[in-house]
């Protein structure tokens, strides 16, 4: 059966910012089509509610306490998966954002955090992950990049350049390691989840859902789905791609 091939039993998967968002919403995806899944996120109480809704389905589960920003951290996270675990199948380098700040007030410290925000922490991530997967089957990456990197906007210069940067190391990354290990991205679009919600009140939201083609913000699940496909043997065809899953935007949709 095709749908099968959406299947992940006997797999093992490492998300980043799994403690809400986009980061659980593949974390469960995960789990309901069979993987264990290591969830990690900075604040543990949030961490631990997402393994526990994932042990709810009958799949083993781990909460883990990490700064993404904390090298010795990504390290440890890594190894505490191959102990309890003893592999790693897949990777979602979701962990990241920004806020949107004018160019003219960005300072030098502040570009220089996002891009190790969004770009190095999927680099070291990536890094530490990859020896392990090639060890076994090989595996698969998903890094959670977004249209900011591809759709100039204004007080976006931090935030989309580095994920435009992530979105081509996504691609350097998949060349030179296909085939063993499927490196591919999502180009997320304007994604009803905590870090959007600051800002959306019914007058954003109204220009927001204007602009964007589909006529709708996106939801978490949209993006767990594609991950699901890009992470299971159903895209075992497909590396060193980013995914555009945004509604159909063609430009930017930020009303301020």
């Amino acid at each position: 059966m095709l749908l099968d091939r959406f299947r992940l039993d006997g797999k093992v998967a490492l998300v980043t910012g799994a403690g809400r968002g986009i980061g659980a919403g593949c974390a469960r995806a995960f789990a309901e089509q069979g993987a264990d899944v290591v969830c990690a996120a900075r604040s543990l109480d949030q961490v631990e509610a997402v393994a526990k809704d994932l042990r709810g389905l009958g799949r083993r589960a781990t909460a883990v306490a990490c700064d993404v920003m904390q090298r010795e951290q990504l390290e440890r996270l890594v190894q505490q998966t191959m102990d309890e675990y003893g592999r790693i199948d897949i990777l979602v380098n979701n962990a990241g954002g920004f806020p949107p700040v004018p160019f003219l007030r960005t300072s030098e410290r502040a570009f220089e955090e996002a891009f190790r925000f969004n770009v190095t922490t999927a680099f070291l991530m990536s890094r530490f992950v990859i020896p392990k997967m090639l060890e076994k089957d090989g595996g698969s990456i998903v890094n959670i990049s977004s249209a900011a990197g591809r759709l100039p906007m204004s007080g976006f210069v931090a935030y989309g350049t580095a994920k435009a940067a992530l979105s081509f190391m996504t691609r350097e990354l998949a060349i030179e390691f296909a085939p063993r290990v499927r490196v591919n991205a999502i180009a997320v679009g304007s994604v009803e989840t905590s870090a959007l919600a600051p800002f959306l009140d019914a007058d954003a939201r109204s220009k927001m859902e204007a602009l964007t083609p589909m006529g709708r913000l996106g939801q978490v699940e949209d993006i767990a789905l594609g991950a699901l496909y890009l992470a299971s043997p159903a895209g075992s065809f497909l590396t060193g791609k980013v995914v555009e899953i945004d509604g159909g935007l063609t430009s930017g949709n930020w009303p301020f």
